[in-house]
């Protein structure tokens, strides 16, 4: 911005109750300092609802378009917006940032299934912080997989409260096989799950293994057990959405099709700590993967550690995981680094000693070929700091 410009007047109506809404208000805020921008944060009308009054004089909006009313209160202050959910069919007049749902239920649905998992679900109660698109991906996920996946029918009157949940989810558990792998739509009825089995004394995650779909530190950490989930690339999708907004408030045309962010990683806690393996052997080689993988272990260690001939690990890994010994050792290395990248800044060389690898030239060229960029971008496109 030059000194004669009329710095921007930006709009942010996303929710900050959680840590999704938090990251992606910190990330435009971040870049909006850094383009000059002056910032107005989720105002609230005498209803309480997020909007924007009539005395604002703004130049561009980010929103997460929940309802069709929020949809009408944006359109016609007849500025560029860019929406960051997937709340509300897009529209041409605005453009999208948002999570890549089908990446979302593909990286859920492995972490339940490589944990032995056959049997899976889906909790989803309407509840107004997410459209269906989230748990019917999660369902193609699950049957793309070759599995079947039991839907939560809500009740008119799962609102009601507490209890009544309680009841209807309680009946729906009734009917369902275990050990069985549930995807929470995110971390409200993730934690209100492992409360109903907690009164019901279903054990997590010995009968019931809960991954929600969406991580919150304090959601997530104060539940007992501790819930894992997907973690999503807020920080990025405020990132990208600021951009986006720069250049349609210089003129550019908005964009028809939406941009899809895909999540970070499963933050692995209790709720998912099981192998609930038929083969006893192979679910001890796996253990031992996942606590050797980061030693830079070979599948030549594999045999001299278990008695069993290459050609039959092979096989059955393939039986239990459809995938083979190097494959999971180079997952779950990956899943190291990436972990490392994210929670630590420790130095590629470092992050390289500690995974496994040689050295940090050999940690980028395996990073690349696993994901498609190297580490130290993943780094920075993902990092809160």
């Amino acid at each position: 911005m030059t000194n004669t410009q009329r710095p921007r007047h930006v709009g942010i109506l996303v929710e900050t109750d959680d840590s999704w809404g938090r990251n992606v208000v910190e990330a435009i805020c971040r870049f909006g300092h850094s383009s000059g921008w002056l910032v107005l944060i989720s105002p609230r009308d005498s209803q309480g609802r997020p909007r924007l009054p009539k005395v604002w004089n703004g130049d561009g909006i980010i929103a997460s378009l929940r309802s069709t009313s929020s949809v009408r209160h944006v359109k016609s202050l007849n500025l560029p917006v860019v929406d960051v959910g997937i709340m509300v069919p897009k529209c041409d007049w605005f453009a999208r940032v948002a999570t890549d749902d089908a990446a979302r239920a593909k990286m859920a649905f492995e972490h339940l299934r490589d944990r032995g998992l056959t049997h899976f679900a889906c909790y989803a109660p309407p509840i107004g912080r997410y459209s269906d698109v989230r748990s019917l991906a999660f369902a193609d996920a699950v049957k793309s997989g070759g599995y079947e996946c039991a839907m939560y029918e809500a009740t008119r009157d799962d609102t009601s409260g507490w209890l009544t949940n309680y009841s209807n989810v309680r009946r729906w558990l009734a009917t369902l096989p275990r050990p069985l792998g549930i995807f929470a739509a995110d971390p409200y009825p993730a934690r209100q799950l492992v409360e109903i089995c907690s009164v019901d004394s279903i054990r997590i995650p010995d009968e019931l293994v809960v991954l929600s779909g969406d991580d919150d530190e304090l959601l997530c950490n104060v539940a007992t057990p501790q819930i894992s989930a997907v973690e999503l690339a807020s920080h990025q999708i405020g990132e990208t959405a600021s951009r986006m907004l720069a250049k349609m408030m210089n003129g550019s045309p908005t964009p028809k099709h939406e941009t899809l962010i895909p999540p970070l990683q499963v933050r692995g806690r209790h709720s998912t700590d099981i192998l609930a393996i038929p083969d006893d052997e192979i679910a001890e080689v796996l253990r031992y993967i996942r606590d050797k993988a980061r030693e830079g272990i070979t599948v030549s260690d594999l045999l001299n550690k278990f008695p069993i001939s290459r050609r039959r690990l092979e096989q059955r890994f393939r039986a239990e995981l459809n995938r083979s010994p190097a494959e999971e050792i180079r997952r779950v290395r990956m899943a190291h680094v990436s972990r490392l990248l994210l929670d630590s800044d420790k130095s590629m060389t470092t992050i390289a000693a500690e995974s496994g690898f040689a050295t940090g030239a050999s940690l980028s060229q395996a990073f690349r070929q696993q994901f498609g960029t190297t580490p130290g971008d993943y780094r920075r496109r993902n990092n809160a700091t």
